[in-house]
């Protein structure tokens, strides 16, 4: 059974499919607190379940030849990371300020529903526990103290719409007629209905027509995330609106070379040759509409090939795996709430 309920709702199917005898491809986040990613792992183990969480991240081509390049030691030993994810300004304004994920009391912070995929991608590059976690971020830009001068609360009526960058008439309107990856988030807007007739109703009455600056979101627009693993080695995470959709960029500081990798080429640096080597394992695009660079794909091939042919191993985001980084999540926003730094 695929669980793809809103994410709220997970611990109830979940553990009620399990209780039944499903084998289940859980989407991420597990679920929107600890205690219940937990009783969903406890009733996994209790009833034999071939659990899986949707960290396709870790299912990627590119993900499979960068952990191949690592663990032939063609940096060395991994002494530092820096990860970036770039949600994309229009991603961020359509599902995290005008969305389904735009409010923390309705969906979960944005760092677990958007970006848990990249705290577990780097336990899995870097296969080590982490020891402790600090953590800061704000919504900064998309709030009323930030609108331009004539602002209105929906972008139909506003005057700004032609000059403003995050204008919804701009963005569900270019999906409609020109397609591309924004016609995935015009199709999400209009429910389904690729017309003029339904994206102008959407945008006169529907959640998706308001000004980014006159929503009610509350989830974070920027954050930094500090990781210490159990060795020594150190990550900085930054997810951001502010970018350009596009893929991750991550940097991996080694002791003999450094690794730079896109989400599909992956450079080598070797500090002995002064060279650089390129292995490219590019698939598609990064966004939903585009397969997640190959994760969507690769996820649920490796799942099925798992329960048909009897090999749990090819299942690299199961139980243990995925609530230990879901609960560095956690630790995340509680390091962040409390200006702490929180041990794990």
């Amino acid at each position: 059974m695929v669980v793809a309920v809103p994410d709220s709702d997970h611990l109830a199917a979940a553990t009620g499919l399990a209780d039944l005898g499903y084998q289940l491809l859980l989407e991420k986040p597990m679920a929107t607190t600890e205690a219940e990613c937990e009783e969903i792992a406890d009733a996994a183990r209790r009833n034999g379940t071939a659990l899986a969480i949707c960290h396709g991240l870790r299912y990627t081509p590119y993900t499979v030849e960068l952990a191949q390049l690592l663990r032939e030691g063609v940096i060395g030993d991994i002494v530092a990371v820096q990860h970036l994810e770039p949600i994309g300004h229009y991603h961020f304004a359509h599902s995290f300020v005008r969305g389904n994920w735009r409010r923390e009391d309705e969906s979960s912070p944005v760092l677990l529903a958007k970006s848990c995929h990249d705290i577990d991608w780097l336990s899995y590059v870097i296969g080590r526990p982490v020891a402790r976690v600090s953590s800061f971020g704000s919504l900064t830009h998309f709030r009323s103290e930030a609108a331009p001068a004539g602002a209105t609360d929906r972008c139909v009526t506003c005057p700004l719409q032609d000059t403003c960058a995050y204008s919804a008439t701009t963005l569900y309107r270019d999906g409609l007629r020109n397609g591309g990856t924004k016609q995935y988030f015009t199709r999400v807007m209009s429910a389904g209905e690729l017309t003029e007739e339904a994206v102008t109703k959407a945008l006169d009455d529907g959640p998706y027509g308001r000004c980014v600056y006159h929503s009610d979101n509350d989830v974070l627009d920027h954050q930094v995330v500090n990781l210490e693993y159990d060795n020594g080695v150190t990550a900085s995470f930054t997810l951001t609106a502010f970018t350009p959709l596009e893929n991750r960029h991550t940097k991996i500081f080694g002791t003999r070379g450094q690794l730079t990798g896109d989400g599909r080429r992956i450079e080598v640096y070797d500090f002995l040759t002064e060279t650089r080597t390129v292995h490219d394992t590019s698939v598609d695009g990064s966004s939903a509409a585009e397969g997640h660079a190959g994760a969507d794909e690769a996820l649920v091939n490796a799942y099925l090939d798992a329960l048909h042919g009897g090999r749990p191993e090819l299942i690299v985001s199961g139980i243990d795996a995925s609530l230990a980084s879901h609960r560095v999540v956690f630790a995340a926003e509680r390091a962040r709430r409390t200006g702490t730094v929180v041990q794990l």
